[in-house]
């Protein structure tokens, strides 16, 4: 048994835009060098680098969660800028558990999967993990962890429970489980989605609706950080399913969470009320933004 985590640097491309190749390629690799230290002081093995994040194998739950945290927290309080200039730097992070095979240096299992798709599921700044991981943590630990609720993880048939590690303490009070509701049977209600004027309703056992800028979609935005069909809604094992099928991702907010789900070819519940924004965060210029809630 091990523990896996993928650290991604968000926005990487963006960079490499900016510095170009050579000068972004050193900073890329100037970073990592150092966060690897951070995972070693915490008894992580850097399985290797990957261009713009780390793969790394630690022995124990609570010292995989600790070193991200620290991480974190450390680009938090003292800020790294690519080039000196634009935003901070930011990670993105995935932590999963189980047996993990060695060949050659390289480690190979579920687990090293799975820490993957959750590195991408994550947002910036977030740590994502599993029931597996919490359950081998300390209840300090275990603590820190809310609740996303169940999300098909690419490559998986069964809903994994998906937890986000709130390292930000002064943040907390602002933080609702969503995993709360996201248990909760959708019962006999319906589903009304709604943009630009326009509401779709998608009833238990009804027919699947696509969202996207094509004009044939059930509801159709136009915008170009739309892709033609750019996710689906479908009622399956008495929940509605959202399931992003886009380029650049979907973001999902239920209820009053300040925090996304933040979808890259993956699926969540869609549950209560609340807002998805196709392509970008729904803080950026003229997001697209489609409304959804659940109705008896």
């Amino acid at each position: 048994m091990a523990t896996v985590v993928f650290a991604d640097l968000v926005g990487s491309t963006g960079i490499f835009e900016r510095l170009g190749d050579e000068t972004a390629g050193r900073f890329v690799t100037q970073l990592t060098t150092a966060l690897s230290k951070t995972f070693e002081q915490h008894s992580g093995r850097v399985v290797k680098l990957l261009g713009d994040g780390l793969f790394v194998v630690f022995p124990q739950e609570g010292d995989a969660i600790a070193a991200c945290v620290a991480i974190q927290k450390r680009l938090e309080e003292k800020p790294v800028y690519a080039g000196g200039t634009g935003a901070p730097v930011q990670m993105q992070m995935g932590v999963e558990c189980g047996e993990v095979v060695e060949i050659d240096g390289d480690c190979y299992g579920d687990a090293v999967n799975s820490a993957a798709r959750l590195a991408d599921l994550a947002g910036a700044e977030q740590i994502l993990t599993t029931q597996r991981v919490r359950d081998g943590l300390s209840s300090a630990q275990q603590e820190q962890m809310r609740s996303l609720g169940p999300m098909y993880l690419r490559g998986k048939a069964d809903a994994t429970e998906v937890f986000r590690v709130d390292w930000q303490v002064e943040r907390d009070t602002d933080a609702t489980v969503m995993g709360v509701s996201m248990f909760k049977a959708a019962g006999a209600g319906r589903l009304e989605i709604a943009a630009g004027g326009k509401t779709v309703t998608l009833e238990p056992r009804g027919e699947r609706l696509t969202l996207g800028r094509a004009t044939t979609a059930s509801l159709s935005i136009n915008d170009s950080r739309v892709s033609r069909v750019h996710a689906t809604v479908e009622w399956r094992g008495g929940q509605f399913v959202l399931s992003d099928a886009s380029s650049f991702g979907t973001w999902v907010y239920v209820g009053n969470q300040s925090e996304p789900v933040v979808l890259r070819r993956t699926e969540c519940y869609l549950v209560g009320n609340g807002q998805i924004a196709l392509g970008c965060d729904r803080s950026a210029e003229e997001a697209p933004l489609v409304t959804f809630a659940v109705k008896a």
